[in-house]
Parts: structure tokens; sequence; C-alpha cells
């Protein structure tokens, strides 16, 4: 892909704009993944972060303010990974939700503006009252 392409400043770049990593890496003790892309450039995102920013329906609503706020979601982790088409990957988290598909372009977004998204989690997080911390017991089903 050519640099003069690529746009980092727009939160919302068209999908020919993010380039499409050559590696990913899950590290689960540390539950982040790992991008590595041909220019040498790798992020490491927050398995929460990309959990509370789930392109789904479900965590995105249906347009206009209809987004939902996920919390408790510190402990988070992933089950699986699985690549749909030559556009997306599709993270299968362990509290079950699994339909969202993280685009290459949705990616290189979180990956090139993870602290601004993360600092308006927290900030929607304080003003909901909400925690990171999960409520209560965990209970995963086998």
């Amino acid at each position: 892909m050519n640099a003069s392409n690529t746009h980092t400043s727009t939160h919302t770049p068209s999908t020919t704009d993010a380039p499409v990593p050559t590696r990913v890496h899950y590290h689960k003790q540390a539950r982040e993944l790992e991008l590595g892309y041909a220019s040498g450039d790798t992020y490491r995102l927050p398995v929460e972060l990309l959990r509370v920013y789930s392109p789904s329906a479900e965590v995105r609503g249906h347009g206009g303010d209809t987004a939902v706020l996920q919390v408790g979601k510190k402990d988070i982790g992933l089950q699986n990974i699985t690549q749909a088409g030559n556009y997306a990957l599709k993270l299968h988290f362990d509290d079950g939700h699994d339909s969202g598909l993280y685009s290459w372009n949705y990616l290189h977004d979180l990956a090139t503006h993870q602290h601004a998204y993360w600092n308006n989690y927290l900030e929607r997080l304080e003003a909901a009252g909400a925690s990171r911390e999960p409520a209560g017991i965990q209970f995963k089903q086998l």
C-alpha cells in the first residue's frame, strides 16, 4: 500500500485506507491483541478496548444515540480469532460475544487512536457511575 493513501488523522477513514496486518498474535496473559504490519509498525490492543468498542449492533446500537455502554469488561479475554474473508477479523470473546466483524480499517483506527478511545470509554464509565470491574461472580459457560 502506498503511504500517501494512508490517512491517520481521521477517525473514520474509508475502507481502502488501512493496511492489512501481516501478523496477528493474541497475548493471552496480557490480554492484548498484537497487530504487525509490513511497514514494521506493531500495535498491541487491550482486549477490553476491543470488546467495549465492538462494531456489533449489540454494542453500537442501531444508529443515533443507541450505543450501549459496556461495563465490567476489565478481565475479558479471547477464546478464538477467525478471519472473515480478506477484510476483517471475527473476535470470539470469553463472555460469549462474537457478533462484531473488525475490519482492517477499524482495527487500524483503534490501534492508532487507542488512547483517545480509551479516555472516551473511561469518561463515559465515570459519567454513568459504572465500573470496568466485573459485577459479582463471573460464570462462564463450558
